[in-house]
């Protein structure tokens, strides 16, 4: 299922259909066992035993290794295997989900250590704004080499968007919720339609957790990886909307005007990040005051 598709299937699913349960990724039925070649003369049967371990017999050499059960994956259910080829080297890497709760979808990686002959797990680099907590719902865009995992935490689906630097696994994108309610409808009006989801803000880190650009759009809809990020744009409400140069500011001499277009890029504390093309001066970025 396409990234876009599923996540409308997940808000379906957690906010009208609380009986739903993840659809198998890719569309392929639970294995409970899997020969995987991770390199030329380098195979291995993996099987899920009944303690919902899992066995690995590398054939070549008859070594054995026990992978410990997902902890977080329903007890009464089953783990699910597969062969994906997860950090783009042209070979597969062991891929391991179950279910959590209602809709999530927990999911392990490991990685074959030729030196060791062993599978090791795969672990994203620690970040504090990553919203899954880990690799959750994971799909995998070839193309662009980046990793999707999705989540819900509340009433919000969540997705962070993952690249490799180095041989590292580091957060590229993420998104938070936009909690500002009708105080934003009041000052910036943002044309939205029975399709739109939540508004949420979405940012770009390099490899060392810098962030390189943000843009207020739709929470629900994953931004293309292999493009900037695209911004919402609104008109402004008030006949007369001071523009200050940094969140909580008390005074400037900017205003924008009633039905002035802008684009949305950020928010602080209520506070809105705009960006406003003037015809003479070229783009004007400041910051709005969407408090109520």
């Amino acid at each position: 299922m396409k990234r876009n598709g599923w996540l409308r299937y997940a808000q379906l699913c957690g906010l009208m259909l609380p009986a739903c349960v993840p659809v198998a990724a890719h569309g392929a039925e639970p294995d409970t066992a899997l020969r995987i070649t991770f390199a030329p003369g380098q195979a291995a049967t993996v099987q899920i035993q009944p303690d919902q371990s899992i066995a690995v017999l590398f054939n070549s050499s008859g070594k054995r290794q026990t992978i410990p059960r997902l902890e977080i994956v329903n007890e009464d259910s089953a783990p699910r295997l597969r062969a994906e080829d997860v950090d783009f080297d042209g070979h597969p890497e062991l891929v391991v989900s179950g279910p959590v709760g209602m809709v999530n979808e927990a999911v392990a990686v490991y990685r074959y250590n030729p030196g060791q002959e062993k599978l090791v797990a795969l672990e994203p680099a620690s970040h504090q704004r990553s919203r899954c907590g880990g690799l959750m719902g994971l799909d995998v865009d070839a193309a662009n080499r980046t990793l999707s995992s999705s989540c819900r935490s509340g009433s919000m689906w969540y997705v962070d968007l993952y690249r490799y630097h180095d041989g590292r696994l580091y957060l590229y994108r993420a998104e938070r919720a936009l909690m500002l309610g009708d105080a934003l409808e009041a000052t910036i009006f943002v044309k939205q339609t029975a399709e739109s989801g939540p508004m949420a803000v979405w940012s770009t880190f390099d490899p060392a957790g810098k962030v390189l650009e943000t843009a207020i759009s739709d929470g629900l809809v994953a931004p293309r990886s292999d493009r900037r990020l695209l911004a919402f744009s609104g008109q402004v409400v008030p006949a007369r909307l001071p523009l200050y140069a940094r969140p909580g500011d008390t005074a400037t001499r900017r205003y924008l005007v009633r039905d002035d277009r802008v684009e949305l890029l950020d928010e602080i504390d209520g506070w809105v990040k705009v960006r406003y093309a003037n015809p003479t001066q070229g783009d004007i970025l400041g910051w709005v005051n969407a408090n109520p």
